[in-house]
């Protein structure tokens, strides 16, 4: 029968750990908002393990200030999708997913956004709760797109919705039969829609809507390319292409703007970020490196150098900074688009290693502020001065007609 025994007997099953005492062990109290509505959630697991992440979960958003969920069956009547940048959804930290290059898709719960931790108290799989958010969003999208006099088609919701309905093709797909869908969500309120050819309107429109005052979501305008959506990569000589990537630019000069907010200003100064358009068009960004205190350089496409006195020492390609070997930059610790702290500063010999875009005295023709042609010279700007060209002196052939966009210390 010992055979037998080891087969059908079973040893006693420890207890499982309740809720009391699970928060105790964690420092946490057992009188927690909403907890009590929770709690049948919790006895509802069966093995240690699931108590013990759930109450981890708890501590989580306890640890992060953050709210406790409703119940999931009150919560999950008031999910809603919603797309953000990405940049945001990292400085954020609250549940997302990858979208395309630059989009990450989120879920709302009401007015919050949904924190991971919330997936676990409810017992829930992403997959699902997204799902269910995308259901409710189609349910509150009855209607056509509205033409505009452009040729584009705007959707008609204006609910702060209708750029997440990106993610819903088959509101949008069956506009244009057969042909090659262009979109655009420069705001929250509003998803555009043209076909290939109607390409230079969709931007005028972009424009539009950044004119209004909105807040931006994405510029860069997107194409669906079989069944797949990704930001535009439209390559010279397309006409649209330089328009692409002044749109492009000005996201990143966005992401910047917001991070430096929340760099810590004991490790330097952020580079200024400022944009250039060359003679043909070609839109370039630019930071500002000036002598003095240690500098928080993005990856732009250019750098302007100027000495301690604000004297313009030259503009420089980036992607040859690391022929000046001496130094030695460190990758800032912060959420969005990367930058690097250095310390010291380049000696003009340093400098004449690097590709040289334009000369200190093209590089001062650009300072030169409207107007003050042939009159006496002046100091130098100081530091985070922003560029102008127009009345300036005359400048090199890829210069001429340059022209400045928005800076991220605006």
């Amino acid at each position: 029968m010992g055979l037998f025994d080891r087969f059908f007997s079973r040893a006693d099953e420890a207890p499982l750990p309740g809720l009391a005492a699970l928060l105790e062990a964690r420092g946490l109290p057992g009188e927690l908002p909403g907890l009590a509505a929770l709690a049948p959630g919790f006895e509802a697991h069966r093995k240690a393990e699931e108590r013990e992440a759930w109450v981890a979960a708890v501590a989580e958003l306890h640890g992060q200030d953050l709210p406790l969920p409703e119940p999931w069956v009150e919560a999950q009547d008031h999910l809603l999708p919603e797309l953000v940048p990405a940049w945001q959804a990292e400085r954020e930290g609250l549940w997302c997913r990858g979208f395309i290059d630059g989009l990450s898709q989120r879920i709302r719960v009401g007015d919050r956004v949904m924190p991971a931790a919330w997936l676990t108290l409810w017992d829930q799989s992403a997959d699902d709760v997204l799902e269910l958010a995308l259901d409710h969003l189609k349910h509150r999208s009855e209607g056509s797109f509205e033409r505009l006099p452009s040729g584009a088609y705007r959707s008609p919701w204006r609910d702060g919705l209708d750029a997440a309905r990106l993610l819903l093709p088959e509101l949008w797909h069956g506009l244009f039969k057969d042909q090659h869908p262009f979109l655009a969500i420069p705001s929250a309120d509003t998803l555009l829609a043209v076909p290939q050819i109607l390409l230079p309107k969709l931007m005028d429109e972009v424009g539009r809507s950044l004119q209004s005052g909105a807040k931006p979501l994405q510029l860069a305008v997107i194409e669906r390319i079989h069944d797949k959506l990704m930001t535009a990569r439209l390559q010279d000589p397309h006409p649209m292409s330089a328009p692409q990537r002044e749109l492009k630019h000005m996201d990143l000069l966005q992401a910047l703007r917001q991070q430096e907010l929340d760099l810590d200003p004991a490790l330097g100064l952020p580079a200024t970020v400022s944009m250039v358009k060359t003679s043909q068009g070609k839109p370039l960004t630019m930071a500002l490196w000036n002598e003095g205190a240690p500098i928080l350089l993005p990856e732009t496409d250019l750098i302007a150098f100027s000495a301690r006195n604000g004297e313009p020492l030259g503009i420089f390609t980036r992607q040859t900074l690391p022929r000046i070997h001496e130094l030695k930059g460190e990758a800032v610790s912060i959420w969005g688009p990367r930058r690097v702290r250095y310390e010291g500063f380049p000696t003009a010999d340093q400098l004449s290693r690097l590709e040289q875009f334009a000369t200190a005295e093209q590089m001062k023709s650009l300072q030169t502020p409207a107007g003050n042609r042939g009159a006496a010279p002046r100091p130098g700007p100081g530091p985070g001065a922003p560029f102008n060209s127009q009345g300036a002196a005359p400048l090199p052939r890829h210069l001429q007609g340059a022209g400045l966009g928005v800076q991220d210390s605006e």
